[in-house]
């Protein structure tokens, strides 16, 4: 497979312009030579064959050619916000999530949470995650880019989420006698909806506290269980999307 680079800006047939660095560095580090096919993608849908036109030391110009369309996202949208897992946990859970199809991250502070994120902090490790997130669609051939959002409180995310209105069916994985993950969703998922949007809550180490899992289902938020084991903060996530490709597969 050619090399794949997302630009996050508007890509058009017979533009030519110079990468942006990390984009550059991917170049040089696989060793293309002017003359060489890659293929970009600006997330506003399929992907543009190009080619490499010069070759400096610290520069790479391209050529913006054909555009193919093509889609390789699924045909519902799954959103997943989280109680953030500490350490590389966070980094590997946004790289698995971006290849599960994810169309965006929020990370939460909660009760429970251990990490805590603040101001300068806060905003360098979103930008860190973005560029995972990046980096995952890359190489999985995803034609869209996830949004990792800036940390909220979990109050603060409610109230966002309230007051932005966009309808869709929402869920907070819990534990002891929430019913099971499929029998909910068949029982929310009416047929002929274009393009569902799910978001799925998902607590840190310990899980929510019973005033928040109170607040969730102030919010519209139904109790799902994923089972009778125990995951850790980064799995529940994951296996939430895996679980919903399963059962919203046309």
């Amino acid at each position: 497979m050619s090399l794949r680079l997302y630009l996050d800006a508007p890509l058009a047939a017979g533009s030519e312009l110079e990468l942006p660095d990390e984009a550059a560095r991917h170049v040089q580090v696989r060793r293309l030579q002017p003359g060489d096919a890659l293929r970009l993608f600006d997330g506003r849908g399929g992907e543009w064959i190009g080619e490499v036109l010069r070759m400096g030391r610290r520069d790479v110009a391209v050529r913006v050619d054909t555009h193919v369309d093509v889609d390789r996202e699924p045909p519902f949208e799954l959103e997943i916000a989280l109680g953030m897992p500490t350490n590389e946990r966070m980094d590997t859970l946004v790289e698995k999530a971006t290849e599960l199809g994810v169309a965006a991250i929020q990370p939460l502070q909660t009760e429970r949470s251990v990490l805590r994120l603040d101001g300068e902090r806060a905003a360098r490790r979103v930008a860190h995650w973005q560029a995972v997130a990046v980096g995952a669609a890359e190489q999985s051939g995803r034609t869209r880019v996830p949004a990792v959002r800036p940390v909220r409180s979990l109050a603060a995310w409610f109230a966002e989420l309230d007051a932005e209105g966009t309808p869709g069916h929402r869920l907070v994985m819990s534990t002891g006698d929430a019913p099971a993950l499929g029998a909910v969703v068949r029982a929310q998922a009416p047929g002929g909806e274009a393009r569902p949007r799910w978001v799925a809550l998902s607590g840190p180490e310990g899980g929510f506290s019973a005033d928040e899992e109170a607040a969730a289902a102030t919010f519209g938020f139904a109790r799902v269980s994923l089972g009778g084991l125990v995951m850790r903060s980064d799995t529940a996530p994951l296996a939430w999307l895996a679980a919903m490709a399963v059962l919203l597969a046309p």
